[in-house]
């Protein structure tokens, strides 16, 4: 799967599988992945010290492997944003959004980069771009860049709408580790107030057409909400199997 595939899976209603890497450094990783059938990996450089070879080298492999490279950046910031694109990634998650304005700027850098300052806000507001030429190159270039925008906090939550308002958005990612505690309720995933929270985000991104993610680390969570309408499925992550993997096995036979 490409970039323009995954796209269109989720803006015809379809479902996705992706995982997360935290660890893995080889590019040979990504032919691992690839023979999991999954469609996507988000490589995580907010909490996991990659450097910028070390991005292009997986995202080039993950697409040679015919998985969809997506980069989680630090902050939701242009800078970033443009960085990974241009290093490989074919799609941005960008953590922590709280309001229109960080959603715009995150938008701006990945569907119409490498347009910039007074130029891209015009471009953006009022869709005046320097010439036809100059749109319809920009459109082109950018045109299967995915974009996620994390909800992570309940002040997001409270302006998802406006965020929403924005055009480009492609998936709303919830954050529930940061969710839950900004909520007082930290990694009380099944608590009623979490869940109508989670229901809430679904329910207005299905009423713009836009996929939801929530990145869980328990199977029977991850299908519950797939039931309940997650369609950009983000599973565990690369540290988590390999932990779980040896423990279980080993205590079998040590047993």
């Amino acid at each position: 799967m490409n970039s323009e595939e995954l796209r269109k899976t989720i803006k015809d209603g379809g479902i996705v599988y992706g995982t997360m890497l935290s660890m893995a450094r080889n590019p040979r990783w990504a032919g691992v992945l690839a023979g999991t059938g999954i469609d996507y990996a988000i490589i995580d450089t907010e909490h996991s010290p990659y450097s910028r070879s070390e991005v292009a080298d997986m995202a080039w492999a993950l697409s040679k492997s015919g998985i969809v490279p997506i980069v989680r950046v630090p902050i939701p910031s242009a800078h970033y944003v443009t960085m990974a694109i241009d290093g490989g990634a074919q799609g941005i998650l960008a953590p922590y959004c709280e309001n229109a304005s960080q959603v715009k700027e995150v938008v701006g850098a990945a569907k119409w980069r490498p347009l910039k300052g007074i130029l891209l806000d015009m471009a953006m507001e009022i869709k005046e771009f320097p010439s036809e030429d100059s749109k319809q190159y920009l459109e082109q270039i950018n045109q299967n860049n995915i974009v996620m925008i994390g909800i992570e906090s309940m002040p997001a939550l409270m302006n998802l709408e406006d965020m929403l308002n924005i055009e480009g958005i492609d998936v709303v990612f919830i954050g529930p580790n940061d969710l839950s505690i900004s909520m007082g309720i930290p990694g009380q995933y099944t608590n009623p107030e979490f869940e109508t929270a989670v229901k809430r985000v679904i329910s207005i991104c299905d009423s713009h057409n836009i996929a939801v993610a929530i990145h869980l680390f328990d199977t029977d969570l991850t299908v519950k909400w797939i039931k309940e309408g997650v369609r950009f499925v983000l599973h565990t992550m690369d540290t988590q199997v390999m932990r779980e993997g040896f423990r279980r096995d080993f205590e079998r036979i040590r047993a």
